[in-house]
């Protein structure tokens, strides 16, 4: 399993679990190429160890563990996935 982040983050972007993400599995990173363009941050599925302490830094609570994503916003889990790709 891994984190997921939804539909609160879109045009919020704020970097606070950035910040205290320990391997760096939030991207894009807030000052990266990539940032601009982007509406929202993702976390890499791969890298993310499952940790939680991004969870509880997000201000809109947008950071979900992949099954208790609220169902109006399971689509995220494919939408974050995808980014990766």
């Amino acid at each position: 399993m891994t984190y997921v982040i939804c539909e609160p983050c879109i045009d919020l972007k704020d970097s606070s679990c950035v910040d205290v993400c320990p391997v760096d599995c939030i991207h894009p990173l807030p000052d990266a190429d990539e940032f601009e363009g982007v509406n929202q941050l993702y976390i890499d599925p791969e890298e993310c160890i499952d940790c939680g302490v991004c969870e509880p830094e997000c201000p809109v609570e947008a950071i979900f563990m992949e099954e208790d994503v609220p169902e109006e916003w399971e689509d995220f889990i494919e939408i974050n996935a995808v980014y990766f790709e």
